[in-house]
C-alpha cells in the first residue's frame, strides 16, 4: 500500500461488510487515498473467498467472519502474517473498539448492522453509516448514545450525504424541508395491473444503481425511500412533515434542502457511491475525485415528478411510521426484510411486499419509549408475523 505523505494524519478504518457493494466501493476509495486511510479491520458474513483476497491486498490487522460455518470452510493459508482471523459477532464488536480505529464504516445490510453501529458509537468512534436500518430501528437510542459518548454519525447513503452537504448552506432553524430524490425504480412507468406479474429478475434490474438484491428490491417498491424518511427524521432532527420525496429518474440530484426564504440547495453528481463514501471518510475535508465526474460537453436533462400515491404506497407507510416513532420503525424494517426475502424466494408476488409490512405494523404491540431489548424482540416478532401472513395468503 502507498505510504501517506510525511505529516499527514492517517485514519484507521474498520470496514464492516467489506464484500458487499458499499464495501467494495469503499476499498476503491482506500486504494486511491495515497495512504491517508489505513484498513485496520475488515468483516464479512459468508463471502470468505473475497474477504481473503481483500486481506491479501490491504493487509489489515484483523479480519472477522461472522458466520462460523463459512469461516471453517475457507482455506486461510496465504493470509498475511500481520492479519489475525477472528470469528463470530462478538469479534465484530471487539475490532470496532480497537484504539487504532478512528472511523467505522458500517456497510452491513439490514438489521444485522445495528450491533456494529452501536458498539462503535459506544466506543466514541466516528461512524460512517451506510446501514440505514440502525436509525430506522433505533433512531432515538442510537442518536442519544452518540451524543452521550461524543461520537459522530456521518451519512453514507447518497441521499443523506446530499442533505448533510446542503445543510451547510444555512442554519438549522432556517430549513423549511428536505427533499429526498428517488429514481422510481424499474417499474416507474409500468401499468399498475402489470405489477402483480413482476418477476424477481425484472425487479433486480435497477435502471441507474448497482446494488445488492435486498436494496434493489427496496428501490423497486420505494420502501428504501420510506426507510430513508425515517432515517432522515432521526439523523437530522427533523419533523416528519419536513421530509418530502420526489421522483427523479436520472439520479443526478441526490437530495435537496429548501430554506424558509425559498432557496433550494441541491447536491448533484453522477450516480457513483464512491463520492459519498469518500466525503464521509475524509470529512470535513474534500479530496480529489475518485468517483465519476460530469462531462459538461454533454447535454443533461433533469426531470422531477411527485410520487404517485397508488403506485408508491410504501411512502405513505414510511411517513406514518416516522410520525409514530417508538417501536414502529423496528417492526417495519423487520417485516420488510422478511417480505423481500419471501419475494426473492418466489413465495409471494411483488405487490404483496408492502401490504405484508402494513399488516404487521398496524397490529404490533406498540411501545412509544422502547428499550433496545424491546426493539430487537419486536424485530424478531415482525419477521415471524410476515411468515404467518405469507402462509395465510398461499394456503
Amino acid at each position: 500500500m502507498t505510504e501517506a505523505p510525511a505529516g499527514t494524519k492517517v485514519r484507521g478504518l474498520a470496514l464492516l461488510g467489506s464484500t458487499g457493494s458499499i464495501g467494495r466501493n469503499t476499498l476503491e476509495v482506500v486504494a486511491a487515498s495515497e495512504g491517508r486511510l489505513k484498513v485496520v479491520a475488515l468483516s464479512a458474513h459468508r463471502n470468505t473467498a473475497l474477504l481473503k483476497a481483500q486481506a491479501q491486498q490491504f493487509r489489515p490487522g484483523y479480519i472477522v467472519v461472522t458466520d462460523p460455518e463459512a469461516a471453517a470452510r475457507q482455506d486461510w493459508s496465504g493470509l498475511p502474517a500481520e492479519t489475525q482471523l477472528r470469528v463470530g459477532h462478538n469479534a465484530l464488536i471487539e475490532v470496532v473498539q480497537l484504539p487504532e480505529v478512528d472511523i467505522v464504516l458500517v456497510a452491513i445490510v439490514g438489521r444485522a448492522g445495528l450491533e456494529g453501529t452501536w458498539a462503535a458509537l459506544d466506543a466514541s468512534k466516528t461512524v460512517a453509516l451506510a446501514n440505514k436500518e440502525s436509525l430506522v430501528i433505533a433512531g432515538p437510542l442510537v442518536t442519544r448514545l452518540a451524543a452521550q459518548r461524543g461520537a459522530r454519525i456521518l451519512p453514507v447513503d447518497s441521499e443523506h450525504s446530499a442533505v448533510f452537504q446542503a445543510l451547510q448552506a444555512g442554519r438549522r432553524q432556517e430549513v423549511r424541508r428536505v427533499l429526498l430524490t428517488a429514481s422510481g425504480g424499474p417499474f416507474r412507468s409500468y401499468p399498475l395491473e402489470r405489477l402483480h406479474q413482476v418477476t424477481v429478475q425484472e425487479a433486480l434490474a435497477h435502471p441507474t444503481w448497482n446494488m445488492g438484491p435486498k436494496i434493489t428490491i427496496d428501490s423497486a417498491t420505494l420502501m428504501n425511500k420510506a426507510l430513508e424518511i425515517i432515517e432522515a427524521r432521526w439523523l437530522f432532527e427533523l419533523a416528519p412533515h419536513q421530509i418530502g420525496v420526489l421522483i427523479h429518474p436520472q439520479s443526478i440530484i441526490h437530495s435537496m434542502v429548501e430554506y424558509i426564504d425559498g432557496s433550494v440547495i441541491a447536491q448533484m453528481s453522477p450516480p457513483d457511491m464512491r463520492l459519498p463514501i469518500q466525503y464521509a471518510l475524509f470529512w470535513p475535508d474534500r479530496q480529489p475525485a475518485v468517483a465519476r465526474q460530469f462531462d459538461w460537453s454533454e447535454a443533461y436533462c433533469l426531470e422531477f415528478y411527485p410520487p404517485d400515491p397508488e403506485r408508491h404506497v410504501a411512502l405513505q407507510l414510511g411517513i406514518e411510521v416516522a410520525q409514530q416513532g417508538g417501536t414502529a420503525g423496528a417492526v417495519l424494517n423487520g417485516a420488510n426484510e422478511a417480505a423481500v426475502a419471501a419475494f426473492l424466494e418466489g413465495k409471494i408476488p411483488f405487490t404483496y411486499i408492502v401490504p405484508a409490512c402494513r399488516a404487521v405494523v398496524e397490529h404490533h404491540p406498540y411501545d412509544p419509549n422502547p428499550s433496545l431489548e424491546t426493539l430487537l424482540r419486536l424485530d424478531r416478532w415482525a419477521r415471524q408475523e410476515v411468515q404467518r401472513w405469507v402462509c395465510s395468503k398461499t394456503l
